[in-house]
């Protein structure tokens, strides 16, 4: 398996352009439910290329944007160089080198799955203030409410390379509980899509991580499936992604 820092180096163009946002309801229920306001102090651990740092600084919030990553990190700090109110910093889930006692929310977009839970969860408990809210995210495609999604989930069975042991699905509820406060997990989910044309359906899949990339083992076979279900399914020339956003939210102090 793939070093987890490092496995998106290769992906990053693709990322950037065909990566799911984040809905803005996202803002409205931690507003209403855990007080978010744009005063309040964001550490966004895992950052990646922005995506999830943007919808926070869109919000007028400050943002330190967490990711060990260089490629990844590079890329946030040119797509968000218009906000001043974003930092990035060069570093882990588990060693964020962020002051103590420090932030309001720690956010996690798509990243939970990659951090050593328990020296992560000892680091978001120093940086947090006690009453702070962490906050993990995911744009989890749907698998089975359409054929072409049926199809999709298929493909990546049969040609992926570690897509079993690397999503983010094989987190069970029992782990959330284990991380937050006893009693205090949280969840939400609402809903999300993109709509796709050929090209850029192959974007989104060329920017996962366990998708053969150019040069490696089963690349070609992988795109000919790619363009033969994009065929068989689109209408108008375009099939669509629906997803379902979750959070998973709580105290940990």
């Amino acid at each position: 398996m793939k070093n987890s820092t490092s496995r998106f180096s290769d992906r990053v163009d693709n990322y950037i352009k065909y990566r799911p946002g984040y809905p803005l309801e996202v803002l409205e229920h931690l507003k209403t439910n855990c007080g978010l306001t744009a005063d309040s102090l964001i550490a966004d651990i895992g950052s990646g290329t922005g995506i999830s740092s943007r919808l926070f600084l869109d919000h007028h919030n400050t943002v330190y944007g967490v990711e060990p990553n260089q490629e990844m990190r590079h890329a946030a700090e040119k797509l968000l160089q218009e906000y001043t109110h974003f930092h990035s910093i060069d570093a882990t889930a588990e060693k964020t080198h962020l002051p103590a006692d420090s932030f309001d929310f720690i956010i996690a977009g798509q990243a939970f799955h990659w951090f050593s839970q328990e020296l992560a969860r000892q680091e978001f408990q120093r940086i947090i203030h006690p009453n702070g809210w962490v906050v993990l995210i995911w744009n989890e495609r749907q698998t089975d409410t359409t054929p072409f999604l049926i199809d999709y989930e298929q493909l990546l069975l049969e040609f992926a390379t570690d897509y079993k042991q690397v999503n983010h699905t094989n987190l069970s509820r029992e782990d959330f509980a284990r991380f937050f406060h006893p009693h205090q997990l949280h969840t939400a989910t609402l809903p999300s899509q993109q709509s796709f044309d050929l090209e850029s359906l192959t974007g989104r899949l060329l920017s996962s991580s366990y998708a053969p990339n150019i040069g490696q083992t089963g690349y070609r076979e992988i795109l000919e499936r790619l363009q033969e279900i994009f065929h068989q399914h689109q209408v108008n020339g375009a099939v669509d992604f629906k997803y379902d956003t979750n959070l998973y939210y709580g105290h940990i102090r």
